[in-house]
Parts: C-alpha cells; structure tokens; sequence
C-alpha cells in the first residue's frame, strides 16, 4: 500500500450514511448523510461534492473501504456495487469491514491482531471491561458482537487499555443477549443503532448504555479499520466481494 493513496470510505450498513476521503492515512473530509435511510439518493453527490472541495477527481482513488455487514440489507448492496463499479472503471482496491466492529469503533479502536485499544476522545467513566455493539436485525432478532479488556495484553502494553473480539458477529433476542449478559458484578455497556426502539427493552442489572452520540456507524472509523487491513494488503477482488448479511434476506413472492 503507498502511504499517499487517495481512500474513499463508505458507510452506509445502518441507518445514517456517510462518506470520506482520506489521503496519507488522515481524513481530508466527512459528510454525513441528511436524512435517515436515503442512501442511494444522497451517496453520489456527497462524494461529489467532497472530491470538488479537495479538487480531486473520481479516478484518482486508489482504494475504497466499505462497511460489509451484517446490516441493512439495501445499504450493504449500495456500498458492495459500489466498490465493483470503482474497482471495474478504475482499477480502486477494496477493503470490506466489519461493521459492527465500525460501531465498536466509536468507543474502542482497532490495532493489530483483532485487539482493541482506547480511543483517544473523551468518553465517560466505564465500570467494568465488557462492549457490546447492537444493530436491529428485524424480526425480533439483533446483530450483536461483544468486547473485552484483555488484561494480560495490557500488561505488556505499559498499562495502555486493550480489548478483544470475545463473542463473533451473531443474531440475538434480547432474552437471549439478556440471560448471557446482564451480570450486576460483570456490568456490560451498549451501543449501536439497535437500541433507537429497543434500548428499554435492553434494560437490565448490569447493562449500561453509552450515549446515542456513539450509536451510529461512521465512514471515518471504516476508513480507521479499513487503512489497517490495507497496510497488511487484505483487499477483496470485486468478483469475490458479497455483502455479510449474517442470515437471508426477507424475500415476499407475489401471487400471480
């Protein structure tokens, strides 16, 4: 990977999109999409209009990084044919990350290894040293992915705070989340687009919640992950690159 390759980053998993362009490893810019749930309609011009403020041009990005699920089922495909059409017209290598590890993202940051340090904004007191993402999966069920201090790590580390992956991306109920979980002695604290309906319904001994300014998926922590897998050359070709849905879409047939 050269260092000074032109990166486009890609959210649109869950319900607010967003997009950035990052050169050298920094982010130059970030738009959040307007409006819930309108991706396809926002995604082009708020690229546009970040690569005309940067006077960049579409075929000067080396590398896309999209957020591949699991997650909105409509947003994983924008953001899949979307790094096909780059890589197809401009020869873009693509990167895919988890996105509930984007959410994680907000609160914890990703080094090597699959670990996990503090991130370096001002977040408040956390009792305990479990995370869990949340995304609402339908049906009752959720995408959910937990996060653990590693305290052995961390003694290697000079005291620096390190976590891990400890329980993969998975569907949950919340009955089941719950009876894992909730521990008064073992407090467990949540984030994620799944709590906006469901967040009471979560309440529980033991569970906490971060503030919903951390909830949403951002296109600067996939380009934070993203740029990581890079630097190890972890691309995807376009002709192997599928969304992770985590389970089938809902499909309706329609009678004749």
């Amino acid at each position: 990977m050269k260092e000074k390759s032109l990166i486009l980053a890609v959210e649109t998993s869950s319900r607010i999109g967003s997009v950035a362009i990052a050169l050298n490893g920094k982010i130059l810019g970030e738009t959040v999409f307007s409006v819930p749930l309108r991706h396809s309609i926002e995604i082009f011009p708020a690229i546009r209009e970040l690569l005309d403020q940067f006077n960049l041009k579409p075929g000067q990005i080396e590398h896309i990084y999209i957020s591949g699920g699991p997650g909105s089922f409509t947003g994983l495909r924008i953001a899949t044919t979307l790094a096909k059409i780059m890589q197809l017209a401009h020869a873009a290598k693509i990167v895919t990350v988890d996105t509930l590890d984007v959410v994680a993202a907000n609160v914890i940051n990703l080094i090597p290894e699959n670990t996990f340090s503090a991130s370096n904004h001002k977040l408040p007191a956390m009792d305990g040293g479990r995370v869990a993402a949340v995304l609402d999966a339908k049906r009752g069920q959720f995408f959910i992915a937990g996060y653990e201090r590693d305290i052995n790590q961390e003694r290697k580390a000079a005291g620096r705070t390190i976590w891990k992956k400890v329980l993969p991306d998975c569907l949950m109920t919340i009955s089941q989340f719950l009876d894992r979980f909730a521990c008064e002695a073992k407090p467990i604290w949540l984030l994620g687009d799944g709590l906006l309906y469901y967040k009471d319904k979560f309440q529980a001994g033991g569970v906490h919640f971060f503030d919903e300014k951390y909830w949403s998926p951002r296109a600067g922590k996939v380009h934070l992950l993203g740029r990581q897998m890079a630097l190890k050359e972890q691309f995807t070709e376009a002709v192997k690159l599928s969304p992770n849905y985590l389970r089938k879409p809902d499909v309706t047939v329609k009678p004749r």
